[in-house]
C-alpha cells in the first residue's frame, strides 16, 4: 500500500526547501568565522548562532517530508559567497538572503494552496511567521549598525554594537539537544 501523502511535485520543491535552508546555514557559519576572525566576537556568536536555527529549519523540512511518507533529497552545497567587505555589506546580505528565502517559502505555500494540500498549506504557515521574524531581525541588524554610525562607526560603537548582539538572546535550540520530535 502506498502511504505517501505528498505529491511527487511538493515532495520535490520541500526537499530543495531544505537544501536552501542548509545553504543559509552555510552562509550565516561563513559569516560568523568572518566576523570573529575579525574580532566581533558578539557578532559572530550571534550569526553562529543563526546558522544553528537555519538548519534547524532544515530538519522541520526533513522531517516533514519523512512524516507524509516521502523522502527528502540532501544535496551538496555550493561555498559561501565571499566574505563580507564590512559590517554594512554583511547585515545588507543577512537581510538579501532572508528576503529571497521568504519568496521562496511563498512560492511553496501557492504551490501548496494550488495542489489543495491543506496539511502542507498549514505546515508552511509556520515559516511564513518565522520569515516575519526573520526579515525584521535583519532590518533591525542594519538599523543597529546605522544608529552606530555605520561605515564611520568609532571603534567605541561597534565594541557596544558587538557586545549587544553577544548578549541578544539565544531564539535557537543547541544542534546537540535537537531531535527529531523536537528539531
Amino acid at each position: 500500500m502506498d502511504t505517501k501523502r505528498l505529491s511527487s511535485t511538493l515532495e520535490q520543491a520541500l526537499s530543495t526547501q531544505m537544501n536552501v535552508e542548509l545553504f543559509q546555514s552555510h552562509t550565516y557559519l561563513s559569516y560568523g568565522i568572518w566576523a570573529t576572525d575579525l574580532g566581533y566576537d558578539g557578532i559572530g556568536n550571534f550569526l553562529l548562532r543563526h546558522s544553528l536555527e537555519e538548519r534547524n529549519h532544515a530538519i522541520k523540512f526533513m522531517q516533514y517530508i519523512l512524516n507524509r511518507g516521502g523522502k527528502p533529497t540532501v544535496t551538496s552545497l555550493k561555498a559561501a559567497d565571499k566574505d563580507p567587505q564590512n559590517l554594512t555589506e554583511c547585515f545588507n546580505l543577512v537581510f538579501k538572503h532572508e528576503v529571497e528565502n521568504t519568496e521562496k517559502i511563498y512560492n511553496l505555500v501557492t504551490m501548496a494552496f494550488e495542489e489543495k494540500d491543506w496539511a502542507t498549506w498549514n505546515f508552511l504557515q509556520w515559516f511564513v511567521k518565522e520569515q516575519i521574524e526573520e526579515e525584521t531581525l535583519a532590518m533591525d541588524l542594519i538599523d543597529k549598525l546605522k544608529i552606530a554610525g555605520g561605515d564611520r562607526a568609532t571603534d567605541e560603537s561597534l565594541f557596544n554594537l558587538d557586545k549587544d548582539l553577544g548578549k541578544s538572546p539565544d531564539d535557537s535550540e543547541l544542534a546537540r539537544n535537537a531531535t527529531s520530535e523536537n528539531p
